[in-house]
């Protein structure tokens, strides 16, 4: 469903929203449909919330964070962070090491159980991106990537300051 809008109907002050096919609804709603079939892979089989496992995914791929670092990464609350960072160590699947250069930072690692986590969720959150991006042809999966891409440095321009989501 294509709509266009002239930048007078814009202005117009007649001009009427209609939340179901206004982009950022329709993304939004589309993350919370994903992040939320995405969470049962996670949740059911390991217990872990949503920003849990973004912290268990971050670590899988860098290795080494800071708690700031995956904040920005996940676009999280550091408040968030802090939680999932304390419950996370609690269940011994991440390690906190003190950072030489900056006494009040820790760097946060994955511990071997942490890592078996995450070697076997992985694939299984692979295995849904690719059923999700079924619906498209390769041709189409290549574009609608490069335009996220696209939307999220737009949308960074038009946000210059923001580093985090609530």
């Amino acid at each position: 469903m294509t709509r266009a809008i002239s930048i007078e109907a814009v202005q117009d002050e007649k001009a009427s929203l209609t939340l179901e096919d206004f982009l950022p609804y329709r993304l939004n709603l589309l993350s919370a449909t994903v992040s939320s079939a995405l969470a049962r892979i996670y949740a059911e089989r390991f217990q872990l919330t949503i920003p849990q496992w973004r912290i268990i995914a971050t670590l899988g791929q860098y290795d080494t964070r800071t708690g700031r670092d995956i904040a920005l990464h996940g676009m999280m609350h550091k408040s968030t962070v802090s939680r999932a960072v304390a419950a996370l160590e609690s269940r011994g699947l991440i390690r906190r090491e003190p950072n030489p250069d900056d006494m009040r930072e820790e760097h946060l690692r994955l511990t071997d159980e942490g890592r078996v986590i995450y070697d076997e969720v992985a694939p299984e959150a692979l295995g849904f991106e690719e059923r999700l991006t079924a619906a498209l042809e390769p041709a189409e999966r290549q574009m609608l990537f490069a335009l996220l891409a696209r939307l999220h440095a737009q949308a960074r321009d038009l946000a210059p300051n923001l580093e985090v989501a609530e």
